[in-house]
């Protein structure tokens, strides 16, 4: 890495803090700020949620196109102000379509926003590198949300609307502040659709499509975010409160021990993964949460008492953790290996467009199941999880070795080339 990618490096994290920071002010208070502090009601509420999943697969399809001819800065720069605009607006919002207007700008930008940084990541990062890129940016990530939902939570108070106004306006200039940090990076170059003869966007599509282990790794990105992310805010809470009896403290505790499992754990398990095949990691995770499933039916249909049915459910979402923090230096930099030079904006938004999606059913799907059919409910995303692992196990034959394990092909071609791998490549005469 040049010194001029470590300093865009450097800036791109601090905007992935800033802007994850912005949102933690607000997400976790979205529903009760709709519902009930502005007096619109459950249906509403459920609507604005709707609505943002609705607007990331909107734009989206659109959103990689862009950053393929434009570079994925200015479509960041474009993103960012958009969801400035929606959350202020929102914050200042009294009416249902006012509230659903302004959540889909704020959608939008959110959407936007995570492939064109995950694209930045890529164009300032080698393949040796990109692993721990990614996982520094989930960190950071999980870190700003944490942070931001706590001292949102000492800030908020639903007898004062002033107060969640006071929310969004600090979100607003968060995306602000990181357009001043952003407009400094200065971008390496890279492959665009410019630099490469013309085609059209149906073409990129159709590129994408007929590459088998992209198609492989969208399906099974559906099943991860479907089975795990889709289910932490709707089903899996559901599930707590309803069979397990969990307190709404100790859910809150149970999201808690998540992010802090990410964070203490990140980079210890770096070193792990980095030296391992990248679809024998992410079958790992698939056997990793089927445990925290089972841990879950075991807080939910056991026969122990209160207090070990809470800490066997704190304990499913530290399980989770775990398993987020081995996919996050795997899976998005797989997917920057798998695109053709100058398309990796596109790939970006097509894995992001499977995530969106599986984030719109998987609370439409685990939130009834998990209120009603506590035992059937477990069973069918343990079986999910376990189809994790068979799905990885599978795409692991359609990756080359230099995809599926990096590190080991770098070393391979230091061999190769008659240099021992520890040392240092010699100045040729």
């Amino acid at each position: 890495m040049t010194r001029a990618m470590g300093a865009a490096m450097r800036r791109i994290h601090v905007g992935n803090a800033l802007s994850a920071f912005g949102l933690g002010f607000t997400v976790p208070y979205l529903y009760v700020y709709v519902a009930q502090v502005r007096g619109l009601g459950a249906m509403t509420a459920g609507l604005v949620l709707a609505v943002f999943a609705v607007a990331a697969l909107i734009v989206l399809p659109f959103a990689g196109r862009a950053i393929v001819r434009r570079g994925p800065l200015p479509v960041l720069l474009a993103a960012l102000v958009t969801a400035a605009l929606g959350a202020l607006s929102l914050g200042l919002a009294g009416s249902a379509a006012a509230v659903l207007l302004s959540a889909a700008a704020l959608g939008a930008g959110q959407a936007v926003m995570q492939p064109a940084l995950a694209t930045m990541i890529v164009d300032c990062s080698s393949a040796d590198t990109r692993s721990r890129a990614f996982a520094t940016q989930f960190f950071l990530q999980n870190l700003g949300l944490g942070v931001g939902g706590l001292i949102g939570g000492h800030l908020v108070d639903t007898t004062r609307v002033s107060s969640f106004t006071l929310l969004f306006a600090i979100e607003a200039a968060m995306f602000l502040l990181l357009v001043v940090v952003m407009s400094t990076v200065r971008m390496p170059h890279s492959p665009r659709f410019g630099d490469a003869p013309a085609r059209s966007a149906k073409g990129n599509w159709k590129q994408l499509l007929g590459n088998r282990a992209m198609v492989q790794l969208m399906v099974l990105g559906f099943v991860l975010f479907f089975a795990c992310y889709g289910q932490f805010e709707s089903g899996l809470s559901a599930y707590g409160v309803e069979a397990a009896g969990i307190s709404t403290s100790a859910l809150g505790t149970a999201l808690a021990a998540n992010t802090l499992m990410i964070v203490v754990a990140q980079f210890a398990v770096l070193k792990f993964v980095e030296r391992r095949r990248r679809s024998r990691v992410i079958a790992a995770v698939g056997l990793i949460w089927a445990v925290a499933w089972i841990v879950a039916g075991y807080a939910g249909l056991g026969h122990g008492s209160q207090e070990m049915a809470t800490a066997a459910f704190v304990s499913t979402y530290a399980l989770f953790g775990l398993g987020e923090a081995m996919l996050s230096p795997t899976v998005a930099p797989l997917v920057a290996d798998l695109a053709p030079s100058g398309l990796a904006g596109q790939y970006n938004s097509a894995f992001a467009l499977v995530k969106q999606l599986a984030l719109a059913v998987g609370p439409a799907v685990g939130g009834p199941m998990a209120a009603s059919l506590h035992g059937p409910y477990v069973v069918t995303f343990l079986l999910f999880s376990l189809g994790i692992t068979v799905l990885a196990l599978r795409l692991g034959r359609q990756l080359t070795p230099a995809q599926d394990q990096p590190s080991s092909a770098a070393r391979s071609r230091v061999v190769a080339r008659g240099e021992a791998p520890t040392e240092p490549v010699a100045a040729e005469a």
